[in-house]
């Protein structure tokens, strides 16, 4: 006879794939029964309270303790022990939640099966003896449903209610292999005695509600995998003996519900939002300004992490060439165009421990400190203060009696605030510095902490004026439109695409419109989409000349700095402003302020910071010219953040990053 350790073949490949083939079919007569028709898609329907639906799953049931007696007249020769095998389950179910809440309940009914095949015995005579028994439930399973997350992941648990429905068995005693001649014995067939009709027991588990229907749907389903566990005490089937029964169940179920339609705003009429389109293409006035640049000096000297040695990008003289050297020499060697403007005044601002070493030869008597500041400790602070003194005493020859050092842990104004917590690696990078001080005048004016401000001038080009851009002026496209943009097209038919944009007014340089074109007629179609994602077109035509320079128009450009976050002047550069700036103004000039910051920081809190700064400059002069009885100045406004293409340096090293916290002031006499 086959031996029967493993769970029941004939209820595993049998038994429960035809009940399973039922379930699916069940499954899917219920789907195409209540399905309902597709919504049209502008109906809403909330979430479904009440499901129901069908379950359908496996029990995997052990058997523990022991039995002996299955009947009142029939007791084998051996007592059977522990038993396992897979029974079928099936239930109707009725679930109650409401949506994005923690708590609900739930109702489970149907049928239970809890078979199991005992491992095999051997009697005295030395034959093996097999027992199954097919023994199952009409279950009643009531659970409180708990959401932890309130997600579609929940959790059960509860009471479950069996009433014995079927309670047979088969015993079987084999043949002693020794005498395989023998007759076999007759199966003995019948109902456990002493079964208990009615058991109360526990169940907890889990599950996950995968939804496969729409909210545009009234009738909503979900498809449900979940586990659960039974454990043995209040599952014994029989009122003797000591047999209990522990079970796992693995199954889906499938629920439907219906919700509530979503109550939708009565339609007003669509309309067309409202804009106003209108193209400035302004008449061809060429101007070509030039400016000469007056460049302040930061009496810092930045140092790389880790190392308290001057860094190579600082211009460092061979003592054989200071007698050449001279600071009004910089600018002689520099390029003469705007777009070199970062290369040529970090080529002054690199060597500024040479225009210091200068100044100090020129006047015998100042005296200067060095502060080293260092996250590292005042030690190494001081390392860096004496590298510099080390090279103005050794290259200069500066008496070293006249330079003072010190060390400590941050610069007297910081940019790495308290509390601080973004882009913290760039701020203690511009932390780490040495700082030019002096109480002498004469070197004072050198850089920004002193009275004045020198610096070198260099004579720059601007590129075409914002005033010879074609405006494209949208009216009431932040409320109208998610996004808009523009086509022009030619006398030849060319057409070219500029957008998308967001902002209500957006400026195109002629040059880009026109490429190698002088001038020409253009048909400007716009083309907006609503919110609501509707194409809204307009028309109009524009006549674009392209800008050239034709007359100089010289002006002067100055530049102050501000603190890292700040919008205020300080002081040095407010006394600047009114004592050295504003008297430069010519009478009916046109003063162009333009704002700019560092890349630290917020991209939009910066483009706010740079406008804050350039209205600081602006007030600043204002008032210089109001108390000189001026009003006659034209002021044009811009901040640009921290936008590559404007910003007037690079962002790499802590020196760069330090000047672009700026303010530039272009200073014309409107060309008269």
């Amino acid at each position: 006879m086959k031996a029967k350790n493993n769970f029941n073949e004939n209820s595993c490949q049998t038994r429960i794939p035809n009940l399973a083939l039922k379930s699916i079919l069940l499954v899917a007569l219920v789907w195409f029964t209540i399905q309902t028709p597709v919504q049209a898609q502008e109906l809403q329907y909330t979430r479904p309270s009440w499901w129901f639906g069908i379950a359908s799953g496996a029990n995997a049931n052990f058997y523990q303790g022991s039995t002996h007696q299955l009947t009142s007249d029939f007791a084998p020769p051996v007592t059977f022990k522990d038993a396992k095998a897979f029974g079928l389950f099936e239930a109707a179910l009725v679930e109650y939640y409401r949506p994005n809440t923690r708590f609900g309940f739930m109702l489970q009914a149907g049928y239970d099966n809890r078979q199991a095949n005992f491992d095999q015995r051997n009697t005295a005579c030395n034959c093996p003896a097999d027992l199954e028994t097919n023994i199952s439930y009409i279950t009643v399973e009531p659970s409180l449903r708990v959401a932890p997350f309130k997600s579609n992941f929940y959790l059960f648990g509860g009471p479950r209610v069996a009433f014995n429905m079927e309670k047979s068995f088969n015993y079987q005693l084999g043949i002693n292999p020794a005498y395989p001649n023998q007759a076999p014995t007759p199966e003995v067939k019948g109902d456990l005695s002493d079964m208990n009709k009615t058991i109360i027991s526990m169940q907890v588990g889990l599950g996950y509600d995968i939804p496969i229907g729409s909210k545009t749907s009234k009738t909503q389903f979900v498809v449900s995998p979940f586990a659960s566990f039974h454990p043995y005490f209040g599952q014994n089937p029989r009122s003797i003996e000591t047999l209990n029964i522990t079970t796992f169940r693995a199954g889906v179920a499938l629920k439907f519900g219906q919700g509530h339609l979503v109550p939708m705003p009565e339609k007003a009429e669509i309309t067309d939002p409202e804009v106003q389109f209108s193209v400035n293409a302004p008449a061809n006035e060429p101007t070509n300004r030039r400016v000469r640049e007056v460049f302040p000096l930061r009496n810092y000297v930045f140092f790389n992490a880790g190392s308290s040695e001057i860094p190579s990008r600082y211009k460092l003289l061979k003592k054989e060439e200071v007698k050449d050297f001279r600071e009004d020499q910089l600018e002689m060697v520099t390029p003469i165009n705007q777009s070199g403007r970062p290369e040529r005044q970090m080529n002054v601002y690199y060597n500024v421990i040479n225009i210091l070493g200068d100044r100090m030869i020129q006047n015998p008597s100042t005296t200067i400190t060095l502060v080293g500041s260092s996250q590292q400790g005042p030690k190494d602070g001081m390392d860096m203060a004496e590298s510099v003194k080390f090279y103005l005493v050794n290259t200069f020859g500066i008496s070293a009696t006249r330079i003072t050092t010190k060390g400590q842990f941050k610069p007297n104004i910081p940019s790495e605030q308290p509390g601080g917590t973004l882009e913290l690696d760039l701020l203690r990078e511009g932390d780490r510095r040495v700082s030019i001080e002096s109480s002498s005048p004469i070197l004072l004016q050198e850089f920004k902490s002193g009275p004045e401000v020198k610096s070198s001038e260099i004579v720059t080009m601007q590129e075409a004026p914002m005033a010879s851009y074609v405006v494209f002026d949208v009216k009431g496209a932040g409320e109208a439109f998610s996004a808009w943009s523009v086509q022009l097209t030619d006398e030849t038919g060319k057409v070219q695409s500029f957008g998308p944009y967001t902002e209500e007014s957006v400026s195109l340089s002629s040059k880009s419109i026109l490429g190698d074109k002088m001038q020409g007629d253009y048909k400007v179609t716009l083309t907006g989409q609503t919110k609501t994602g509707k194409a809204v077109t307009k028309e109009t035509t524009a006549h674009i000349v392209l800008w050239e320079p034709a007359k100089i128009e010289e002006g002067l450009r100055y530049s102050v700095l501000y603190e890292f976050d700040e919008s205020k002047a300080i002081s040095i550069y407010e006394k600047y402003l009114t004592e050295v700036v504003a008297p430069k103004i010519p009478a009916n000039g046109t003063v162009i302020i333009h704002g700019h910051t560092d890349i630290i920081g917020d991209e939009a809190h910066n483009l706010e910071l740079s406008k804050a700064r350039a209205n600081d400059v602006k007030t600043i002069l204002e008032s210089a010219l109001t108390k000189s009885g001026r009003s006659d100045v034209k002021f044009e406004i811009s901040g640009f953040g921290e936008e590559s293409s404007h910003s007037p340096f690079n962002n790499n090293f802590p020196e760069e990053r330090f000047y672009n916290r700026t303010v530039i002031i272009d200073i014309f006499n409107n060309g008269k």
